[in-house]
């Protein structure tokens, strides 16, 4: 009968947090197992000494490389999957034997844990039990006294290994996070949370709970640092608005619909602010975050709402003003800076003004039937509450002779149906009608369609201000599957 084999976690360093369960596999095991690196020593055996027996067989698995260069030909890779396949080996000899088997695994077996690579090529063929152990973060923080994240909170764990753009990029939009396995990586860490903006409230904590535990501010660590630590980023609590100094406008683009629209970018500066100013419709997408306050508003007066937002900033306040679409394509980025305008010299002098791009509407549906877009194109509102009407239909006219395909926004509302009808009037006289045309309602929402007809056989009656349009050009054309495209060459 085969031995059974026990993945254990050993906790971060501290023998008394080992688990009731951990201790009395560890006491029971015949063969107790261990990562050691080339100096001889081991972390998890030095946790776990105290509940080891006298009679135990150890077998101390060490590893060809930690931090080291390596001379074989194969690389690091190659290396350690030549370790893994012995040591899996060697304990299948004692498995085999019909002895029980705990191999110790500093913190939790199945988080980053070395264990893990032996219960791959181990579980299938013996009976096995993961014991779980306290993490290495979760010392931390207690160590710290660093609650890491509250409510509704994302906890975001990051190994220090990835690059530091892309590390930057996750720190940028994480309520929370821990970067773990430093060690070499510490420099390009610290520059990655700086860049991100979180280096001021970060924690550097080295061998938690061990003895020789270390906790300082991240800013007040220099390297090197041991592989065995990690920084702690804590949820940001927002900073009340400043009396007496200049804030910023930051106007953010929500993309088309739901959060997955959303950039790091822009998920980062909502996360940042201090007020939300928007459109009631498109606050609500934005998740509630303590401290922030909210300024909702109905649709129809972006004028106000640029206003009251560089008033707040003028008092101090950080502001994101949330558009949906890309706030640069009529929405709120040019509303802003209308108004920035019309104050003048004397209006909120010293507030910076920023434009956070996001997806547009006519991209998403593009995106969904294929590449409409992709030759020369041009952008249009059929609304005419800014403009004369005589205007909107001079430039269907210039776009329809130009042969341009054509994306069509605010096609119709409620009161305003008869625009519409002119303005396809207006491309019937250049287009034929077996044209393509995308009639794309609500992208991304529960409630989205996308429907490809001809500008023949466009039925408009159910066109409202969700929806947006596209009208191809004489080069457009609708694959056997059914997808739209616009060839990238033009005839001569």
């Amino acid at each position: 009968m085969s031995g059974r084999l026990f993945g254990v976690g050993v906790g971060p360093g501290d023998p008394e947090l080992l688990t009731i369960k951990a201790r009395r596999v560890i006491e029971a095991a015949d063969i107790v197992a261990y990562p050691v690196a080339q100096h001889g020593r081991s972390i998890s055996r030095r946790i776990a000494a105290p509940y080891l027996r006298a009679d135990q067989v150890e077998v101390a698995l060490t590893y060809p490389v930690t931090t080291e260069t390596t001379d074989h030909p194969g690389g690091y890779e190659a290396a350690l999957l030549e370790f893994y396949n012995e040591a899996a080996a060697t304990l299948a000899t004692h498995l085999d034997a019909g002895r029980d088997v705990a191999v110790l695994c500093e913190g939790d077996p199945f988080f980053y844990g070395s264990y893990m690579y032996l219960h791959e090529r181990l579980a299938a063929r013996y009976e096995t039990e993961v014991v779980p152990g306290v993490t290495s973060f979760s010392a931390a923080a207690a160590s710290t006294g660093t609650p890491l994240a509250k409510r509704d909170d994302v906890l975001t764990v990051l190994p220090g290994t990835l690059a530091p753009d892309v590390l930057a990029a996750r720190l940028r939009t994480a309520d929370a996070a821990v970067v773990i396995k430093l060690g070499r990586t510490f420099e390009r860490v610290r520059d990655a949370a700086q860049q991100a903006g979180v280096a001021a409230r970060s924690v550097y904590v080295e061998r938690a709970s061990s003895p020789e535990e270390r906790c300082a501010a991240l800013r007040d660590v220099d390297g090197p640092v041991p592989y065995m630590s990690l920084v702690l980023v804590p949820t940001a609590d927002v900073v009340p608005a400043c009396n007496g100094c200049r804030g910023s406008v930051v106007v953010v683009g929500l993309g088309p619909a739901g959060a997955e629209w959303l950039t790091p970018e822009a998920q980062a500066e909502l996360a940042a602010a201090d007020d939300l100013v928007g459109y009631e419709t498109y606050l609500a997408r934005v998740p509630v975050r303590r401290g922030q306050r909210r300024h909702a508003s109905d649709n129809r007066v972006e004028a106000l709402r640029a206003r009251h937002a560089l008033e707040l900033a003028a008092a101090g306040a950080r502001v994101a003003v949330v558009s949906s679409g890309d706030p640069g394509i009529f929405a709120m980025a040019a509303a802003v800076f209308e108004q920035v305008e019309a104050d003048g010299a004397d209006g909120q002098a010293g507030v910076e003004v920023r434009v956070v791009p996001g997806l547009s509407a006519m991209q998403a549906a593009a995106a969904r039937v294929g590449a409409p877009l992709g030759h020369d194109f041009c952008v249009i509102s059929l609304s005419d509450q800014l403009k004369p009407w005589d205007v909107v239909e001079r430039r269907l006219e210039a776009a329809g002779a130009a042969d341009l395909v054509l994306a069509l926004y605010n096609p119709a509302s409620r009161t305003r149906r008869e625009q519409l009808d002119r303005a396809f009037a207006v491309l019937r006289r250049h287009r034929a009608p077996g044209t393509p045309v995308v009639v794309a309602r609500a992208v991304g929402a529960a409630d989205e369609t996308v429907t490809v007809t001809t500008l023949g056989d466009v039925e408009l009656g159910a066109v409202d201000m969700r929806t947006l349009l596209i009208v191809g050009s004489s080069t457009t054309r609708v694959t056997a599957a059914g997808a739209v495209y616009t060839p990238r060459r033009y005839p001569a």
